[in-house]
């Protein structure tokens, strides 16, 4: 997994609706928060609505958001049909894991907040509630409510 401080490498993936999406591109518009996933992941059924509640509470300057399925994209959008998440979402084709590779992915959730620079400012492999609730404070967002029950931990 890459670690903070490195520079992300250059990836392009095909978003649900066949689209191209470059990371470069992306980054003109600001911060990006990859979340590479797989559709057989209770770990990410527990992580995404999160990311979600981040993404639609946040602030000016808070990131774009893309999950990058391993699974393809008939079964990544019934997935995230069938859970209620609401998040763009791109494949990453099993036949060679480019993206995932380049980001030496080795456990999902793997999640990755890229600057406009290109490094990677914070990393978080599964589900970490800490690291979940520094990137939210960062863009001003509460990621978990009071009283909500969210494990401390769950590993990819």
């Amino acid at each position: 997994m890459l670690k903070t401080g490195v520079n992300a490498p250059a990836i392009e993936v095909v978003d649900l609706g066949g689209k191209a999406w470059r990371l470069e591109q992306a980054l003109t518009k600001g911060p990006v928060l990859l979340a590479f996933i797989k559709i057989s992941c209770p770990t990410c059924r527990l992580t995404l609505p999160f990311l979600q509640r981040l993404i639609e509470r946040g602030q000016p300057g808070s990131p774009a958001l893309l999950a990058i399925s391993q699974d393809n994209a008939q079964a990544t959008e019934d997935f995230l049909d069938r859970f209620g998440i609401r998040v763009p979402a791109a494949v990453d084709p099993a036949w060679d894991f480019v993206a995932s590779n380049a980001f030496r992915i080795t456990h999902v959730p793997s999640m990755f907040l890229i600057e406009t620079d290109g490094t990677v400012s914070q990393a978080i492999e599964g589900f970490v509630k800490t690291e979940l609730e520094m990137l939210g404070s960062r863009f001003g967002v509460t990621t978990f409510e009071a009283g909500e029950a969210v494990p401390e931990l769950r590993p990819g």
